[in-house]
């Protein structure tokens, strides 16, 4: 997968690109899932009295909560600063993110009218991601942005079960009990993520993430039939943009192999498999990760002997991209992201 021509020229030499499509590097690249945020002072301070959403809403919020992490660890990647419902909120869908508690939607799904009540997402419902990532681009430089969506199970979730939930056991109701509308639910949520990635690599975004936080909760069966299809399809239309494709899910050892074979480029691991075992599973392809988020508030010196494990079992894969196998916890120390980031850019490469 050869750079888009329309590329920065500095992100030619991009170590995680290069790492994402499976070329040699100069170092093991590193990012961090929800990096932009939670943890950080400056992010505190300038999303005071700032509901999330409406912070997501902001270019010139988005913007600079995007490049704080940048500037603070110089990672090898910017995270687009947004949320997995944000699409749900743009095309009118009445939810809020609620302190302590998540994303709560007013009026669950349960019927076909349901379903097609909820829009179709277009570019002009968004134009504020296209302003953002305009902005973030002409910024970054040489340093690659990674758009992202939320993956349709995860959305479907949210929507069915109307906020976060354990057992998922509504969604999975639907999905037995009702296939018809679980269908059509996914094939709309499906078709949203698709245009909302168009929308972030049409304005400058060098990659893109799928997040399936919940697809954990799933049978490798159950995966295969009522979920890959409609996530394969998202990520099949994200390979026609001619960026890579990164998939990523919580507690998805049982499913790693499908989650690759959905149309990823690299797949993302969590903290609960070594990467010495998931790269058997995910085929020719890149890995993301995967060290447990915990490791940050252990002393550096063990926090970095792990990581040193992390990234010699990395170079089994055609391609690694050193993460933490979850997003950043919101008490970790800034300092000690810093020190890793380092660790990891200036670890030796044999």
């Amino acid at each position: 997968m050869a750079p888009r021509p329309d590329a920065h020229p500095d992100l030619a030499d991009s170590a995680f690109l290069k790492a994402a499509r499976g070329e040699p590097t100069p170092h093991t690249p590193v990012w961090f899932m929800r990096q932009a945020g939670r943890s950080l002072p400056e992010y505190l301070k300038l999303r005071e009295g700032v509901g999330m959403l409406e912070s997501c809403m902001r270019p010139e919020m988005v913007v600079e909560i995007t490049l704080q992490p940048v500037r603070r660890y110089g990672v090898d990647a910017a995270i687009f600063f947004s949320d997995i419902v944000l699409p749900l909120k743009a095309v009118g869908v009445d939810l809020d993110i609620k302190p302590g508690i998540g994303p709560v939607v007013a009026h669950p799904v349960r019927t076909l009218a349901d379903v097609a009540a909820i829009p179709d997402l277009t570019p002009e419902h968004v134009p504020f991601i296209s302003e953002a990532v305009a902005g973030l681009v002409a910024e970054l430089g040489g340093t690659p942005l990674i758009g992202f969506a939320g993956a349709p199970f995860t959305v479907a979730s949210y929507l069915v079960e109307g906020g976060p939930s354990k057992e998922h056991a509504r969604t999975k109701a639907m999905m037995f009990g009702a296939p018809d509308v679980w269908d059509a639910l996914m094939r709309k949520i499906a078709a949203m993520a698709a245009t909302y990635l168009e929308v972030q690599v049409a304005a400058g975004a060098s990659a893109v993430q799928l997040f399936d936080s919940w697809a954990g909760a799933l049978t490798p069966d159950d995966y295969r039939t009522a979920v890959m299809p409609h996530s394969a399809r998202v990520l099949e239309h994200a390979g026609t943009l001619g960026v890579p494709r990164i998939h990523f899910g919580v507690g998805t050892s049982n499913l790693l192999g499908l989650m690759g074979e959905a149309g990823a480029d690299v797949v993302g691991v969590d903290w609960r498999t070594p990467l010495a075992s998931a790269i058997p599973l995910v085929g020719d392809r890149a890995v993301q990760g995967n060290l447990d988020p915990t490791l940050v508030f252990a002393p550096t010196e063990v926090m970095t002997a792990r990581a040193a494990e992390v990234i010699a079992a990395g170079r089994a894969a055609c391609g690694h991209i050193f993460n933490l196998g979850h997003g950043v916890i919101p008490s970790t120390d800034p300092d000690q992201l810093a020190r890793l980031t380092e660790f990891v850019q200036g670890y030796p490469r044999a």
